[in-house]
């Protein structure tokens, strides 16, 4: 469900990342995170700055849809949070502008290589591993700990996935699977897949917001996904593919044209930081921040025990491959029966 809302700043003195305060009064927000985390994050932004947000909180591929169509008369200032891939099409496709932030030189390298690979049209702001969580109440033997043990059939209608038309989540899988496999591997794979699949989500943490229910056994989601449902004391046990995986560069960007350009830059520049970015941890999201003076969550996956597969951001977040790669999971996918 989308929500939006509007949070009025307090008044107070603003310390603002570009040393002046803003002329824009409001800024328009497009979170793709946890809607926990898209409040917490506005409301610390006003309490600072006193800059009013409102936001609406949507999944990845949503936003980019919403803002593709509001191409030529765009209604939001910054999309933040979500997956790279379609904050890279985006950019490719001159839906957002230009910014070299002032915060770079205290970003991860693959911050900024997610930067520097979009014309500095998008930067990087967490990152995070794909991979599953059980419940351990539902699986209690021989539990799955690869990609291809989920094809077994005691899983049948009782996985969940979302729909990588509308998550960003689901289109890492889709683009780390042909990686992995190579593009008709990986599409025979998923094709197997869907026999255990009783629901492709429209929200790619809402998978393992079932399996933590008991709506199904197992949820295909961010590892940090699984983490959050852990700590909420759900039976969620979380695993990394042994056949190696995918992972995200969570980004943000200013849209081309935004009502309030002032203000979209001082966001930016602002959650660019390692206070702001260890907001996530406080909402139970589980990321590990861009910035590196920032704390990583000590719940968060640790990413060098992971085996991370090579993931060609370039190439996955580019138009064509992710318009070609969507169609033929229409078609050789989403058009299964169930």
């Amino acid at each position: 469900m989308t929500r939006r809302f509007t949070l009025i700043g307090a008044t107070a003195l603003a310390l603002l990342p570009m040393g002046a305060f803003a002329q824009d009064k409001e800024l328009v927000l497009y979170c793709s995170v946890d809607e926990e985390w898209c409040r917490a994050q506005s409301e610390a932004f006003v309490r600072e700055t006193g800059i009013n947000v409102l936001m609406t909180r949507k999944s990845s591929g949503e936003t980019f849809a919403q803002i593709k169509a509001e191409e030529g008369q765009p209604r939001g200032d910054v999309w933040w949070g979500g997956t790279g891939d379609p904050h890279l099409q985006a950019a490719q496709e001159g839906l957002t502008e230009e910014y070299r932030s002032a915060m770079l030189s205290e970003l991860q390298p693959w911050a900024v290589a997610q930067a520097e690979t979009s014309g500095y049209k998008t930067v990087g702001i967490y990152a995070g591993a794909l991979g599953f969580g059980y419940n351990s109440t539902m699986v209690t033997e021989n539990p799955p700990a690869c990609w291809n043990d989920l094809l077994d059939a005691r899983f049948a209608d009782d996985i969940q996935v979302a729909n990588p038309n509308s998550s960003g989540t689901s289109y890492t899988m889709l683009a780390t699977m042909v990686q992995l496999m190579g593009e008709d591997e990986a599409f025979a794979y998923l094709a197997k897949l869907h026999a255990n699949i009783n629901q492709y989500t429209k929200s790619g943490s809402a998978p393992i917001r079932a399996a933590a229910t008991g709506e199904s056994a197992v949820g295909i989601v961010f590892m940090h996904d699984a983490v959050t449902q852990a700590t909420t004391g759900a039976p969620i046990v979380t695993v990394a593919p042994c056949e190696g995986t995918g992972y995200e560069v969570g980004s943000m960007s200013l849209i081309k044209g935004g009502p309030n350009p002032e203000a979209a830059k001082i966001w930016y520049d602002w959650a660019l930081s390692a206070s702001a970015q260890e907001i996530g941890a406080t909402a139970k999201s589980f990321q590990v921040p861009s910035n590196g003076s920032a704390a990583t969550p000590p719940e968060a996956p640790k990413l060098a025990d992971i085996k991370l597969i090579d993931y060609d951001f370039a190439k996955y977040g580019s138009s064509e491959v992710r318009a070609a790669l969507l169609a033929r999971w229409d078609a050789e996918i989403g058009a299964l029966p169930k």
